[in-house]
């Protein structure tokens, strides 16, 4: 493609909107900048830029230019990012943050060990961009829309219920009106989530404490200061030890965990991650002594938020 120096010198600077910084990430002079830009001009015979004062705008055309480099630089990066991962087994995961604490770290070595894939995990929740960012895979709650460009396998359903330590539960159930709930800043509302979900209206206020994080409210729950709202999975492993209990079971969320991956680079050890991460979470459905249970709507008396 001819001038493909010079399209890659506008996109730096469009996306910028700085001569001077585009020159500074190219390792080029400012005039260096401005002729690769004047040439361009000359090829597509259409302004790409004006100068208001001191600053430089983008015209009509180069906004238009802008999206075409923005995805066709974003493909090129993509696309070398899996040439060069054709050879080297490893895979970079995103993963919802107390997800990867609480469940998939433990599993991890498991998995590695099986399969020779390492596993780069990075944090976060949310919205996702593949390719672009390096992301082979991103692991979420499905609570955003997903680009439909994307797909999605469904990992697990996600049930949720109250968790507290047994010594905690001890103390507090024979007056559910003592009880303390944690909230995370992450999921504010989650509480009054599961309150809808099982169609019950609180009718006390009950004290109430919060945390930055997720991870930090199960913490809480397991040293004994309050009654955490417990997504299964992340829960699983300390209700398996005897450091939570759940005296009023489990109830569907109406969300479940998925894989998100590019359609367009989906390979084997991907496949084979999807797959595992699959059966592993088949384990993560409460049991049918672990549903929801009579005495729910005893604590939703006290509870009000």
């Amino acid at each position: 493609m001819r001038h493909l120096k010079s399209f890659y010198t506008f996109h730096v600077a469009a996306s910028s909107r700085s001569y001077s910084e585009a020159a500074n990430k190219l390792h080029i002079t400012h005039g260096a900048v401005s002729k690769q830009i004047k040439v361009l001009e000359t090829y597509l015979g259409v302004p790409l830029f004006y100068k208001q004062g001191r600053n430089v705008h983008l015209t009509r055309e180069g906004l238009e230019l802008l999206q075409v480099t923005q995805q066709t630089f974003d493909t090129l990066t993509s696309g070398v990012k899996r040439v060069q991962q054709l050879n080297q087994h490893y895979l970079e995961v995103s993963c919802e943050p107390t997800l990867t604490m609480r469940w998939l770290m433990p599993r991890l070595s498991a998995f590695n060990e099986q399969f020779g894939i390492d596993v780069r995990l990075s944090t976060a929740g949310g919205p996702v961009t593949l390719g672009a960012t390096g992301l082979s895979m991103a692991i979420r709650r499905d609570d955003f829309i997903i680009p439909e460009y994307y797909l999605q396998q469904a990992l697990v359903e996600e049930w949720v219920g109250p968790v507290m330590s047994p010594d905690y539960w001890q103390v507090i159930s024979k007056d559910l009106s003592r009880m303390k709930l944690l909230h995370s800043q992450t999921r504010p509302q989650a509480w009054e989530r599961w309150l809808e979900t099982i169609a019950e209206q609180p009718s006390h206020k009950l004290e109430q404490q919060t945390f930055a994080h997720f991870y930090f409210c199960f913490q809480a729950a397991v040293d004994g200061l309050g009654a955490a709202l417990g997504s299964y999975p992340l829960v699983i492993d300390d209700l398996r030890r005897g450091n939570l209990v759940a005296p009023f079971g489990f109830v569907p969320s109406g969300h479940k965990y998925v894989a998100i991956t590019d359609a367009n680079s989906v390979n084997v050890d991907q496949q084979t991650f999807s797959i595992w991460l699959t059966q592993q979470l088949a384990s993560c459905v409460p049991l049918a002594e672990e549903l929801g249970k009579a005495d729910v709507p005893k604590l939703t008396e006290a509870i009000i938020i």
